[in-house]
């Protein structure tokens, strides 16, 4: 990386407490450097954690690795070191979200015993908290909500497994490009009907940071709650797992996988509509759920 000032990518990095506490290890580390397992031993985390961090590191040209035998030892790029020294003296030297990140996993490999390893666990973790917050730049209960994505994307990889299931649940995908709209309005509206019939996501390729609060109140309105959901990237395994696939007219593409249904509803945009035409599309989709809802069961 060269130039006066530091990607956007690498200010966010230097910005996550974990990613920070690693530079710091790295900056005051005899020589400068060290392995990856003396930086999980000092703080506190498993190699696994310590080498996805440092991979990301390296990736925005922040750290560097030389390999010795068997060994690679890590240091800050030299010509980095100063636009790192002042950007971390200027940021509070929080290591929690690691130990969360640790925490999560310690939960979520307990959840799925039996079904995923912990190092899959462990990977599914790191990729969400990843995905939330360099994609899509959620920065409001990260830990939370890494925790929801990371258990729904496992849940969805199991039911990739169960396709072949007599009884299983219909898998239905609503895909829009913000995933805060559109998508929201009709998985409220098919979880409320459906029950237990149908498990439903959500996502966008360009997720907001938040639902729009127009949308929660035209659901609220008809007694349709919106369950505690969030604008979450589009991933594989979500495509894999549906029966149904159904993007809002937003263009958006999907992973096209053999004996799933593709359909795509020419939907408006509720985002910065006034209530009362947030409650047409409403009204619109409600129907068209019904009628897909109808069809499947």
């Amino acid at each position: 990386m060269s130039g006066e000032a530091m990607t956007d990518g690498a200010l966010r990095a230097l910005t996550d407490p974990t990613r920070a506490a690693i530079l710091r290890r790295l900056l005051s580390a005899p020589d400068g450097r060290a392995t990856v397992g003396a930086l999980a031993d000092a703080l506190e985390l498993t190699q696994p954690t310590v080498s996805h961090h440092l991979a990301r590191l390296r990736d925005l040209g922040l750290v560097m690795g030389e390999p010795e035998g068997r060994r690679v030892w890590y240091s800050v790029a030299p010509e980095e070191l100063d636009r790192v020294a002042d950007v971390l003296d200027a940021a509070p030297a929080a290591r929690m979200t690691g130990h969360v990140l640790q925490r999560i996993i310690g939960d979520l490999a307990l959840r799925f015993e039996g079904t995923f390893s912990r190092g899959t666990v462990e990977r599914y973790v790191l990729e969400s908290y990843d995905l939330l917050a360099d994609g899509a730049r959620i920065t409001r209960f990260l830990p939370s909500l890494t925790a929801r994505f990371a258990a729904d994307r496992l849940a969805a990889l199991a039911a990739v497994a169960r396709r072949d299931e007599a009884g299983r649940p219909l898998e239905v995908l609503f895909v829009c490009v913000q995933n805060a709209g559109r998508s929201q309005l009709a998985a409220a509206i098919l979880r409320q009907l459906g029950g237990d019939r149908v498990s439903v996501r959500t996502a966008g390729s360009a997720p907001a940071e938040a639902v729009r609060a127009s949308v929660v109140a035209a659901l609220d309105e008809i007694g349709v709650p919106l369950g505690g959901e969030f604008p979450k990237p589009l991933t594989d395994e979500a495509v894999r797992a549906a029966d149904v696939v159904v993007t809002m007219g937003c263009g958006d593409a999907c992973p096209v996988y053999p004996g799933r249904r593709y359909l795509d509803w020419a939907v408006d945009d509720p985002v910065g509509r006034p209530l009362e035409e947030v409650r047409r599309i409403r009204d619109d989709i409600d129907a068209r759920v019904r009628g897909l809802l109808d069809s499947l069961v």
